[in-house]
């Protein structure tokens, strides 16, 4: 008796994971530019400028920008915040900016836009208007950089925001 051959194997379709299964990718970490400024794209709101923060090398540096947002926070409650050129930005909507930072290799400079109007205003700064402080490791005055915030909050600032 001859053998019957074999019916061919029914193909079935890949099971597909469903959207949940499958791992995110990663977030790419922001590049750090010279003196580890961190590459932020230019953005509004809360959420870019922790993203900075977080791109700092974790020395230093991030906690003490970390500790400045706070202070700007807790001093501004209606403030707003951005990243502009690399750097956060702090302003008051329909008022302007009124402070921004930089990280260099062994400071922060912390920009006040219409520092000139301080009292004391800021050491750094030749120009008509603003004026700077550079903070190097343990060398936060919490007291005179809130008597700043405060002041700067209060008048016009730079700008469009």
């Amino acid at each position: 008796m001859a053998k019957k051959a074999a019916a061919p194997a029914k193909k079935t379709a890949p099971v597909k994971k469903p959207p949940s299964a499958t791992p995110a990718k990663p977030a790419a970490k922001p590049g750090l530019l010279s003196g580890d400024n961190p590459q932020i794209a230019k953005a509004d709101g809360d959420a870019p400028v922790q993203a900075y923060i977080a791109a700092i090398p974790d020395d230093w540096r991030r906690t003490l920008c970390a500790r400045l947002d706070a202070l700007v926070e807790s001093n501004v409650p209606q403030v707003t915040k951005a990243v502009r050129w690399n750097s956060p930005f702090y302003g008051i909507a329909g008022q302007g900016w009124f402070l921004g930072y930089h990280v260099f290799a062994k400071f922060i400079k912390v920009s006040f836009f219409k520092g000139a109007s301080l009292n004391p205003a800021p050491a750094g700064g030749t120009g008509e208007d603003a004026r700077w402080v550079n903070l190097h490791e343990g060398g936060l005055d919490e007291a005179q950089m809130v008597t700043w915030i405060r002041q700067a909050a209060a008048l016009p600032g730079w700008g469009k925001n």
